[in-house]
């Protein structure tokens, strides 16, 4: 099995709304967003795979370390995820890739967020870093549109997250009034709104998998007890639509 199609099955095990927007994107850059999605989903688990800061903090440095490394031009250490990532990323994208796992220092820990600019930088830097990586490998990536588009995309999956956080004892919103909620998801359509404007700076096929963020974010607008309740949901045939918008009309 080759390297991509190892890091494919890692993205259907652990990720099946990237997985569905890798296979709806054509064969070629398959072998591009496959490796840089399993990337993403080992640096994510990498907190939650243990009790021990300390050992979450060496899982997530060993993930800096790789990205150094492609930065610097090194020879990546063989590994089933490293290896073809670093032959897809570039200089830019293992930047990007290395802030993102910065902020993901965050779920190691309980504490909140300090204010609601480093909750916004952690949605930017973990959402829209993993876009800008991709679109970037692809050929096509602005930094700004990537930005907006990746935080509106980081707070849909973030506000279903919610229910799983508070189980765990975090406590994932400095906010949690009904009203904060709504205002946060208009924040989050506002700045996608902002993102689709300027989607011909994107590669599509790093963006099919923006297709759940408009209904995710528009719900918990209008109803945001979904959000705690764990109700987010975009439903079968909606979410297939959607994902063929995305895929055939780059619209998202």
């Amino acid at each position: 099995m080759s390297d991509w199609h190892a890091c494919a099955a890692i993205v259907e095990r652990g990720d099946p709304v990237r997985f569905r927007a890798a296979m709806a994107a054509p064969v070629e850059a398959r072998a591009i967003l496959f490796p840089i999605y399993a990337a993403n989903i080992e640096i994510s688990r990498a907190p939650w795979v243990t009790q021990e800061p300390m050992i979450a903090e060496m899982r997530l440095q060993w993930w800096r370390d790789v990205m150094e490394q492609i930065i610097e031009g090194d020879e990546v250490r063989r590994h089933e995820v490293a290896t073809p990532l670093a032959g897809v990323l570039s200089h830019a994208g293992a930047e990007a890739m290395d802030r993102l796992i910065a902020a993901r220092r965050w779920d190691i820990y309980k504490d909140p967020f300090e204010d609601a600019a480093a909750f916004t930088a952690y949605l930017e830097d973990t959402s829209g870093g993993l876009l800008f990586a991709v679109c970037d490998a692809l050929g096509k990536a602005d930094a700004n549109v990537a930005k907006d588009a990746g935080y509106a995309a980081g707070l849909a999956a973030f506000f279903q997250a919610i229910p799983a956080l508070e189980e765990a004892k975090r406590v994932p919103l400095l906010d949690g009034r009904a009203s904060a909620i709504a205002d946060l998801a208009k924040t989050g359509l506002a700045r996608l709104k902002r993102a689709s404007a300027g989607r011909l700076n994107l590669h599509k096929s790093g963006c099919i998998a923006l297709w759940q963020t408009q209904p995710i974010l528009a719900q918990a607008a209008r109803d945001p007890g979904a959000v705690s309740q764990g109700r987010l949901d975009v439903g079968a045939l909606k979410s297939s639509l959607g994902l063929s918008k995305a895929a055939l009309l780059g619209r998202w």
